[in-house]
């Protein structure tokens, strides 16, 4: 985090990286059906991800995994892997290599550094996430709170994908914010990962996040001390 801080805020104030956390929260809350993956444009959003929603994610995947017991299989598939955060938690866990997977270049730049600075072997693929060329199973495979911006055409192509990869052998983690109105398909979804075997969860913690990450979140507006999450499993 002191590197990510140090490297953003040579560019932004606190003030400036504020507004922009503010106005990406509005984006993911009430514009999700324009978004589509661009909404990280811009320095201000991108460096308000990183700072604020990356070590969340970090940190509520990281617990998810250990409650769940979750072995950390050789390679980990990070879909729409954003700052990387996802990929590297379950990396850490038991020493896995991660291939991270976005459209966006700059974003994979990013990931690239989050892995660096924590000492997880991984890399990057550009490419969007239902059209990704797939490694045979098994692999790990996290998609952590990237879904609900796909439409449903591409969202079923990728569950084909993902139910292939699960019967091969292959382990699946995905996370999604707790509100409904985020992620309407998600108790299909439930239901179809119990035909697998799964089990879907909501979680709540209590984890204090970074003092810097705290305060980013309270300047603009948001409650980070609330730390949840819901996923399936199989």
């Amino acid at each position: 985090m002191e590197s990510s801080f140090a490297r953003w805020t040579r560019e932004l104030t606190h003030a400036e990286i504020a507004r922009a956390l503010k106005a990406l929260t509005r984006d993911y809350v009430q514009r999700r059906s324009r978004l589509r993956g661009e909404a990280l444009t811009g320095k201000g959003k991108q460096a308000a991800f990183a700072l604020y929603y990356g070590p969340r994610h970090f940190v509520i995947t990281r617990e998810v995994l250990a409650a769940l017991d979750a072995p950390t299989p050789a390679t980990i598939i990070d879909l729409g892997c954003g700052t990387g955060v996802a990929g590297a938690a379950w990396a850490l866990r038991g020493g896995g290599s991660v291939v991270g997977v976005d459209l966006d270049a700059n974003v994979l730049a990013q990931a690239v550094h989050t892995w660096r600075e924590t000492g997880v072997r991984g890399g990057g693929v550009r490419a969007h996430i239902a059209k990704y060329r797939w490694p045979k199973p098994p692999v790990g495979i996290v998609a952590a709170f990237t879904i609900n911006e796909l439409d449903e055409a591409d969202r079923e192509k990728l569950w084909r994908e993902l139910e292939r990869q699960v019967q091969g052998g292959s382990r699946l983690l995905v996370l999604e914010p707790l509100a409904t109105r985020i992620a309407p398909w998600w108790q299909d979804w439930a239901g179809r990962v119990a035909a697998l075997g799964g089990r879907a969860d909501e979680w709540h913690f209590d984890n204090e996040l970074p003092e810097r990450v705290h305060l980013l979140g309270k300047s603009a507006g948001l409650r980070p001390e609330r730390l949840g999450a819901k996923s399936l499993w199989a």
